[in-house]
């Protein structure tokens, strides 16, 4: 198989139904951060230490949501009835949240990005998937896009979060608030 393709010498590249558009078109921007999550997802499955045996499997097929979820920001033609995330991806994610957000103790304040590795890396995560989530919004706006999509990369960035703070629970590392921060999150 022959890795190049030398479409994309001059800035464009294909999308699925083999239209073009530019590299730098709010769909490809979408798409491509969707691209570095997945990337980083499968760094923290490979630096996830003995404590999150259980979460390899589980960020795996966060892993298939993720290639699924770029598939159908690269389809021009995407609408509620041909997407590959719906209601039940939804559904899944915040089934997660739900699951691992009582784990670690309450917290009224922000907390800093950090402690373990594992958390750092979860919250590279985070990050990555809002400033997708700002690149699928500015996509939006053209493209009508499924509403399922929205609800899931918005839930993810939760999810991340989430995990961060579970992380950083099972290393036995507390988390680090924000010095001038206020109370902000009601018990």
């Amino acid at each position: 198989m022959q890795l190049y393709t030398k479409t994309g010498d001059h800035g464009m590249t294909k999308l699925i139904g083999g239209g073009m558009v530019g590299k730098d078109s709010d769909r490809v921007s979408a798409y491509g951060s969707i691209d570095e999550l997945n990337t980083w997802v499968g760094l923290c499955i490979v630096e996830l230490e003995n404590n999150f045996d259980d979460l390899s499997k589980e960020l795996q097929q966060l892993q298939q949501f993720l290639f699924d979820l770029g598939s159908d920001l690269a389809n021009p033609e995407l609408n509620s009835e041909n997407s590959r995330l719906d209601k039940r991806t939804v559904q899944w994610i915040e089934q997660k949240i739900d699951q691992y957000q009582d784990v670690p103790p309450a917290i009224t304040r922000f907390i800093l990005p950090g402690g373990s590795k594992e958390s750092a890396l979860l919250q590279v995560c985070r990050t990555i998937t809002r400033r997708a989530e700002r690149h699928i919004v500015t996509l939006n706006w053209t493209s009508n896009l499924p509403e399922s999509l929205l609800i899931f990369v918005n839930r993810l960035s939760d999810y991340f979060y989430a995990l961060a703070r579970v992380a950083n629970f099972r290393n036995n590392v507390s988390d680090v608030y924000y010095e001038n921060g206020n109370e902000v999150f009601k018990k």
